[in-house]
């Protein structure tokens, strides 16, 4: 850990983004890190039949190829999404392709999909299946792909013997024409068909969709209403926004095209959270994603209604450091309201941040 808190993340900070990232996966790959500390019973989470031990997971994109999945969860993560991850191996969008917007604390990235393919994640995976430690694997189309649900129907096949639940990727902004699979009809075509291949399999695994944060409510009414009536095992809201709010300070970074994560996107996707989490109506679980990166952004995404939260744009800024820190945090926040979990929070202020009474600013301030 002290790698990715101290002069060697300062460091990291002054490289092109994509190299420090790749200096960062081998260096986790290569540090014998010490295992962390059992959480406290406290944090644990049960969702889509899934026992976790704290709700912080790490958000796709970081780990694509199942490189580093035994270190990261040694970070203290209480679970790994890996991926997004192709059928067959793909290079993605030309560099530069990965930009930094540092006085925003945001991310832009048009990386598009760049994956080493089913086979060798798999490989991978199945390498430290026996090993502690949940991880999602979260499945993508190939760009050229003519059949795009058979891609996906192809992956929930291969990884249906390592995956503790799958996160169905509709929503990347950097796949041209991916995000028309949230479109209603195309989602009553696909969920069959992944849900199938599903059914087929030896085991059960969760299948989760994810979806973008630029969507209407009309939008978000026609993916609720497909979701639950295939009842699927959940949401996770949200992926990067093609948006670029007013108040950017980084004005020629924000020019870049691609998918912006991070601190900009957080009160976008906690009002789409919320607006979700009154849809569903507790018919499934909910995973919360955009903007955290302290104890109060945590908690503001599980009040809004979010049963798994998980980050990634904050640990470029402030470290894996970032990930006990919050788990402190929490736990501070239980013991000061007295309570014993954090059921007794989650939804609580869905209905203000759904209503836009809620402020971002003074969240992302908070220690």
């Amino acid at each position: 850990m002290n790698f990715l808190t101290s002069r060697a993340h300062s460091l990291a900070l002054r490289l092109p983004p994509e190299t420090a990232h790749r200096m960062t996966l081998r260096a986790l790959s290569a540090l014998p890190l010490p295992s962390p500390a059992a959480d406290d019973r406290r944090l644990r989470v049960q969702a889509f039949g899934l026992d976790f031990p704290n709700p912080l997971g790490l958000a796709a994109g970081f780990d694509k190829n199942g490189e580093a999945v035994d270190a990261v969860l040694r970070l203290g993560f209480g679970f790994i999404e890996v991926g997004t991850v192709t059928p067959h191996p793909q290079p993605g969008n030309a560099r530069p392709r990965l930009f930094r917007l540092p006085q925003d604390r945001g991310i832009i990235n048009r990386l598009g999909f760049n994956s080493r393919g089913h086979a060798f994640v798999h490989r991978r995976l199945l390498a430290r299946a026996r090993r502690p430690g949940l991880v999602a694997v979260n499945l993508g189309a190939n760009k050229d792909s003519q059949d795009r649900i058979a891609d996906y129907v192809e992956g929930v096949k291969t990884f249906a013997d390592v995956a503790d639940f799958f996160v169905i990727n509709i929503s990347s902004p950097n796949t041209p024409g991916l995000r028309d699979l949230q479109r209603q009809q195309a989602l009553s075509d696909l969920l069959p068909n992944v849900l199938a291949a599903r059914a087929a399999a030896a085991r059960h695994v969760p299948v989760v969709v994810k979806i973008a944060p630029d969507l209407t409510l009309d939008e978000l009414d026609g993916i609720v209403r497909v979701c639950r009536t295939y009842r699927i095992d959940g949401l996770a809201v949200s992926n990067t926004t093609l948006a670029r709010p007013e108040e950017l300070a980084d004005h020629e970074i924000a020019k870049q095209h691609g998918g912006l994560s991070g601190r900009p996107l957080f009160h976008l996707s906690t009002w789409l959270l919320a607006q979700a989490y009154l849809r569903v109506e507790g018919q499934f679980p909910l995973i919360g994603i955009g903007g955290v990166e302290n104890t109060a952004t945590a908690l503001a995404k599980i009040e809004a209604g979010a049963d798994l939260v998980e980050l990634y744009s904050a640990l470029v800024f402030r470290g894996a450091g970032l990930v006990p820190h919050i788990k402190k945090g929490l736990l501070q926040r239980l013991s000061q309201a007295n309570l014993d979990s954090l059921d007794a929070v989650r939804g609580r202020r869905a209905e203000d941040w759904a209503a836009g009474r809620m402020s971002a600013a003074e969240l992302h301030s908070a220690i």
